[in-house]
């Protein structure tokens, strides 16, 4: 077993790590001793001559050096900001995220010699970078323990009874996988959930996944990301979870302590009412499609506008249409206007969807204007072409040489209006380049790690 403690400086990483490493029998290793050791200088030393991104190197050399399995590891407060630290962490390993109030933290290092890094006082240095880190932490982190009060072997019990016990109980889990058994997903969906949710001995320390959606079993996801976490080395499984109501998913992913929800159609605003917290672009953009459940908390994001963005980023500056007004037509409007775009919504009412339109800043006019508006590039953000729908969402007589033409629908890769496009000589980017963009973004905000595009491309179904 490898377990490595994640989280600031202050959080008793060092001292818990040495009681479960003796009360486990295997190794302790703290990653700024080794830095020190490496170095043969002290951290102060290392920062006064190297500065903060000389030690970033030095820890990541550490890093890389660690055993692979059989010890107990404690690593430097920024340490999981680096992806790739991360997944050298996270292979074959458990991370639990040691956490403290500002309160907590400050006195604990009241005193110490170690050098700031925002120039700040101690109080707003700690509030500034527990902020900046709480992503990378809660991504990253399998389990979170807060250390408040806390003795040493009081924190050390509770993440050995967390690994010896887990962290729900068998009949806990066995109700959940009554929600899947009646939810109408394929039975060898259900038989693969149930061998991760009642292993046939020992705690269950696997983390859930899933794609929230009805219906959800056509998705890639499961089989993609199951793939990704097997070659990451990574203790997780990932779902469908199909029902009619969100905020019944929602609790059921609580029950089983879920890390995290991919959302599609219907939920993707639906959510938005579920969960405690929405990050800044999600909001803006009107719709949800990342849950990640870490420390207590529901926090929703958006990776969709990235699937749109990159692939559209040589576009930047050109006409645009937005074929639909639903939540991938949001993320849609939000990417290419980060792109310095000018849009077009085009719907079959315009008067439903003025305030969408308002709202985003951009003009809306009725479909039936397509040919109009001699757009330069077309996103298609409705589910129209998605199989077994054989139409395409506007005419593709409208369609010109020059035209960038991007079908979100990856349900089949090649829709109507993509197969239309290249019969006019137009650009056509597939849904596929959207899914593996927002996946790759998907799996960071889940894991901490960063994934290239070719490596998620690669793992398809």
């Amino acid at each position: 077993m490898k377990l490595v403690l994640i989280g600031y400086r202050g959080t008793g990483k060092s001292q818990v790590g040495r009681f479960l490493a003796g009360e486990l029998g295997v190794p302790f290793l703290d990653t700024d001793t080794l830095v020190e050791e490496r170095a043969g200088k002290r951290i102060p030393e290392i920062f006064a001559e190297q500065g903060e991104a000389g030690f970033r190197e030095l820890e990541h050399a550490v890093i890389r050096a660690l055993p692979p399995d059989t010890c107990v590891i404690s690593t430097g407060g920024g340490a999981v900001l680096r992806p790739d630290n991360v997944a050298l962490l996270r292979k074959n390993g458990t991370l639990i995220l040691l956490s403290a109030t500002v309160e907590t933290i400050v006195s604990r290092i009241a005193g110490s010699d170690r050098p700031a890094l925002t120039g700040r006082p101690v109080v707003e240095e700690v509030k500034t970078l527990l902020a900046a880190r709480r992503d990378a932490y809660s991504g990253a982190a399998d389990f979170c323990i807060a250390t408040d009060g806390q003795s040493v072997r009081g924190t050390g019990d509770r993440i050995l009874r967390l690994i010896r016990n887990g962290a729900v109980s068998r009949d806990v889990r066995s109700r959940a996988l009554g929600f899947f058994r009646d939810s109408g997903i394929s039975p060898e969906d259900t038989n693969a959930l149930e061998r991760a949710l009642l292993p046939g001995s020992g705690p269950c320390c696997t983390k859930f996944f899933g794609i929230a959606g009805n219906p959800a079993t056509h998705s890639k996801s499961p089989p993609l990301f199951n793939r990704l976490f097997a070659h990451h080395g990574i203790d997780a499984f990932y779902t469908r979870f199909q029902g009619n109501d969100i905020a019944t998913i929602v609790e059921v992913a609580k029950t089983m302590d879920a890390k995290g929800l991919s959302v599609t159609i219907p939920f993707k605003e639906q959510v938005m009412r579920c969960i405690d917290e929405i990050d800044p672009v999600a909001r803006e953009i009107g719709a949800v499609n990342t849950v990640v459940f870490s420390c207590g908390r529901s926090v929703g994001h958006n990776t969709d506008w990235l699937g749109i963005r990159e692939p559209l980023e040589h576009r930047a500056g050109a006409r645009a249409a937005v074929l639909g007004a639903g939540g991938a037509a949001a993320a849609a409007v939000y990417a290419l206007r980060d792109l310095g775009m000018d849009i077009t919504i085009l719907v079959r009412n315009p008067g439903k969807a003025q305030a969408f339109a308002d709202r985003a800043g951009c003009r809306v006019a009725p479909l039936d204007r397509f040919s109009e508006i001699r757009p330069e590039v077309v996103v298609n953000a409705t589910p129209v072409g998605m199989a077994p729908d054989t139409n395409s969402p506007v005419p593709v007589s409208g369609l010109r040489k020059g035209m960038t033409v991007f079908d979100l629908v990856y349900t089949p890769e090649e829709t109507p209006l993509l197969q239309g496009a290249r019969i006019a000589g137009c650009e056509a980017i597939t849904g596929t380049e959207m899914f593996v963009r927002q996946a790759a973004a998907q799996f960071r905000f889940f894991t901490g790690i960063a994934v290239s595009p070719g490596l998620v491309r690669s793992m398809l179904p």
